[in-house]
């Protein structure tokens, strides 16, 4: 019967030790849950963490995929070549112009066509012009006639003869015995005289004139085609120089 009794004793032992092992247990729960609700940290909610941001590289580095796969640079555009010009520009000129360097045909009409705009500009002169032509024969002929009718004329060559004509013919009469006829027969004579000598002399002037004009015509002619000459031997020199700067030899 006692060990009836202790066991009953044990089971109800054991019963209130688990009671109180279950109300600790919901003691224990209930006090946390109140400590967190009334704690700072629970009453507000926590803030999110702010997203980790890297800055990308400004350029990817070489040994990267990205840069292998683009393309370092686009190609540059071709421009095509300008066609060359229809004459030779050393021709033109009276000149040859060789090539030093194996320069093509066409190569060398532009660079000819180059240098001979390029030296024009300098210069200011344009060889396709030509040399001055000169007065024609006609134009001389007429400035010839313009200064004859305007060259100086002598007056009162008859007068001035038949004065004298008159003084030597009266001279002569005396001597004879009629000095008037004589005189009168002097006046004649040297109105004839004079007048002769007038128109000579009047001659001699338009001829001079005229002389004159034709020479000044001829000087000025040769004057402007030495001009001409000067000028182009110094085109030519500029020509040449351009040229064996682009790898020519010009005759």
């Amino acid at each position: 019967m006692k060990r009836a009794e202790f066991q009953v004793l044990t089971i109800l032992l054991l019963l209130l030790l688990s009671g109180a092992c279950r109300k600790s247990t919901s003691s224990n729960a209930d006090t946390g849950a109140s400590t967190t609700a009334n704690s700072p940290a629970a009453a507000e909610p926590a803030a999110a963490p702010a997203p980790a941001t890297t800055s990308a590289p400004a350029t990817a580095p070489a040994s990267s995929p990205a840069a292998a796969a683009a393309p370092a640079s686009a190609p540059a555009p071709v421009t095509p070549a300008t066609p060359p010009p229809p004459f030779s520009a050393a021709q033109k000129l009276g000149m040859f112009a060789y090539a030093k360097n194996n320069q093509s045909s066409d190569q060398q009409l532009r660079d000819e066509y180059d240098c001979y705009n390029s030296v024009q500009q300098q210069t200011g002169f344009d060889p396709s012009v030509g040399p001055p032509s000169g007065p024609s024969a006609a134009d001389v002929q007429a400035a010839q006639q313009d200064a004859a009718a305007g060259a100086p004329q002598a007056q009162g060559g008859a007068v001035r003869g038949a004065a004298r004509g008159a003084a030597g013919g009266a001279a002569i009469g005396a001597i004879t015995g009629n000095a008037g006829r004589g005189a009168a027969i002097g006046s004649v004579v040297g109105t004839v005289r004079g007048r002769r000598r007038q128109n000579q002399a009047n001659a001699q002037s338009k001829e001079a004139a005229s002389q004159s004009v034709a020479a000044q015509a001829q000087q000025q002619a040769a004057d402007a085609k030495a001009a001409y000459n000067k000028q182009m031997g110094t085109f030519k020199r500029g020509f040449s120089a351009c040229m064996d700067a682009r790898g020519y030899s010009v005759k």
